[in-house]
């Protein structure tokens, strides 16, 4: 089983694919040629599932960044002998100066390795595994380069090094010295397309190049927050922008499948598809962080994903990257989990699940981002306005919730609220949608709502909105209320709730669960570790009720979290600090670069 921490992980991504490598060099995570698609390297949760890794072969000492405005990575090795720079880019596109990353891209993970001083003997293992582990694919040698063919997959590996085959593996020892570099590149297609091909080492560095260019291209001209933690800001911009699909407009919620909340446990779910509710979130985060120009793709491909919405049917809350709606769940059995995190799930069981919340969501971000939208067609018109009638009739009912509970259906508080963001912002929306007319029943309702959740929301007993009427649980997701408007951060009963997810839904370092996990309320064993996103809501709320030197301290407390290069997972093991969960996770970036920005406004507000 994989026992390396999440930390140790970095992203490379060409806004179709992702690939996760570790600090010792080594790609173990890669999935071809799509987000959801089965891997070819798939070592992250299982080592006999495959990798492909480049270093020293003698004892080292590695450092890492990514490149000035890039998602491109840099890790250098330290040695006793000399210094390598090894470099690691899903090759992009760009075109319209800069305004879109990753149009035409070529299925190709290119890898750069420089000596800078001395010489070094160098290592490189290449072990293809697709169909997340289970082809041991035939592997051979062709000039400058290993073909790899197995199921559905034709892989090229460009080597300037020659490999030594065996049982489905290559392996090559050479030796850089100071001034040699060498270039490596895996290219993928499948068997209905033209055959992946080697590469010359020329072609490889000048797209590698031009991949540089294209992210400090597009960083240059969308990325222009000049708050506090600036830099940190807008390299999560570049995550979340490096977790979104081109061709579609989709926005995955994390990079991987599996990865666990908790070590040994069952909560191990897939998150390489388009969550309704945090693709949506994303944007708002782009707002902040990157100034997005691609938000008609979003919303087109919603209104394309989700045909047919009526009051008589929900908007189903997750599709494929390619807006596909069934997204059932199966386990690969012979893949042991990463420490033995046990199962590991492909598909997502939730994709049927009615989350009522997900109107409020998408609304929202139309709202935020309505000055781009002058250009939307009828039939998002119609689907946004369609979702505020869904909102509208449907805020009633029972549901899963944000937190996608598989136990009973209640009615959470949040996603009460969440209908009343809907409708609220629809209602402002009313003239680019063209539904005027609506605007009454609309206001009606939300009131409706408003004065539900109030009387019903709120337990005197325990001080706080709860989780679920009726519930004396606490639920970080209550600290939305004042992000969205529904109650002013400064009322009462808001700060009487902030102050008790702060006293009484933490951990002792000061990070908020989401909620403390019962197997009555989401029907899982096991349990979880704190949330980082609800630790950046509370910075938030803090920050929107005037508490600014508290905001900043929480904001602080879950930012250290970040790893050495700017990353963060979902969750946070209480008890040795570690990263848990999918990596890296779009809402962790999406809170953190939410908070920043609400500080960075009660800055001005004090300044001015």
């Amino acid at each position: 089983m994989s026992t390396i921490p999440i930390a140790d992980y970095a992203l490379v991504s060409d806004r179709h694919s992702a690939a996760l490598v570790s600090r010792d060099g080594s790609v173990d995570w890669l999935c071809f040629p799509r987000f959801d698609s089965p891997s070819v390297f798939a070592r992250l949760l299982d080592d006999e599932a495959g990798h492909w890794s480049i270093h020293p072969a003698v004892p080292h000492q590695a450092s890492r960044r990514y490149l000035d405005r890039t998602m491109v990575l840099e890790t250098t090795f330290s040695t006793a002998s000399g210094t390598l720079v090894l470099t690691d880019a899903l090759l992009v596109g760009a075109d319209n100066g800069g305004h879109r990353l990753g149009v035409g891209v070529p299925r190709l993970l290119a890898r750069r390795l420089a000596c800078t001083d001395g010489e070094v003997p160098v290592e490189t293992v290449y072990r293809p595994r697709p169909e997340y582990g289970l082809i041991a694919p035939i592997l051979s040698e062709v000039p400058s380069g290993v073909t790899s063919r197995g199921g559905a997959e034709w892989l090229v590996l460009t080597t300037p090094v020659r490999l030594s085959l065996g049982e489905a593996i290559g392996r090559g020892t050479f030796t850089l010295r100071a001034g040699e570099t060498v270039y490596f590149g895996l290219h993928r297609s499948t068997l209905e397309e033209t055959p992946a091909r080697v590469w010359a080492q020329e072609e490889l560095a000048s797209r590698l190049e031009s991949t540089i260019g294209a992210w400090r291209s597009w960083s240059d001209l969308h990325q222009a927050y000049n708050g506090p933690w600036r830099d940190l800001v807008h390299h999560c911009g570049r995550v979340l922008q490096a977790l979104s699909f081109q061709p579609s407009g989709a926005i995955v919620a994390a990079a991987t499948t599996s990865l666990p909340e908790g070590v040994g446990g069952e909560r191990n779910w897939d998150y390489r598809y388009t969550w309704v509710r945090d693709a949506s979130l994303t944007m708002e985060a782009l707002w902040v962080a990157a100034c997005p120009d691609e938000a008609n793709d979003f919303f087109s491909f919603l209104t394309t994903a989700a045909p047919s919405l009526d009051r008589k049917k929900s908007l189903q809350i997750m599709f494929g990257v390619g807006g596909e709606h069934d997204l059932s769940e199966r386990i690969l059995p012979h893949l042991r989990g990463w420490r033995g995190s046990r199962p590991v799930r492909v598909g997502n069981g939730a994709w049927n699940q009615q989350q009522i919340d997900v109107y409020g969501e998408l609304l929202d971000a139309a709202h935020r981002l309505a000055d781009q939208l002058d250009g939307i067609d009828d039939d998002t018109r119609h689907f946004l306005a369609a979702c505020a009638d869904t909102a509208a009739e449907r805020w009633t009912e029972k549901d899963q919730g944000i937190w996608e509970v598989r136990g009973e259906p209640r009615h959470f508080l949040y996603s009460k609220v969440m209908c009343w963001t809907a409708l609220d912002r629809a209602i402002e929306l009313a003239g680019l949608l063209r539904a005027e007319d609506r605007v009454k029943q609309w206001a009606r309702i939300r009131d409706d709502i408003h004065r539900t959740v109030l009387r019903e929301g709120w337990n005197r007993d325990v001080g706080a909105f709860t989780q679920y009427f009726g519930s004396s649980a606490l639920d970080a997701s209550n600290l939305m209320m004042p992000i969205v408007g529904f109650l002013p951060a400064d009322d009462p009963r808001m700060l009487a709730t902030i102050d008790a997810v702060e006293e009484r839904l933490t951990d002792e370092a000061g990070l908020v669960y989401r909620y403390r996990a019962e197997g009555e309320v989401d029907g899982l064993e096991g349990e979880e570790g704190t949330f980082l996103l609800c630790t950046f809501w509370l910075a938030h709320a803090l920050a929107l009720a005037g508490q600014g030197v508290r905001a900043r301290a929480v904001f602080e407390r879950a930012a250290g979290y970040v790893n050495d290069v700017g990353l963060l997972a979902e969750e946070v093991d209480p008890a040795g600090g570690e990263l848990l969960g999918n990596f890296p996770q779009a809402f962790s970036h999406i809170g953190l670069v939410n908070a920043a920005w609400a500080i960075s406004e009660v800055r001005q507000t004090v300044a001015a």
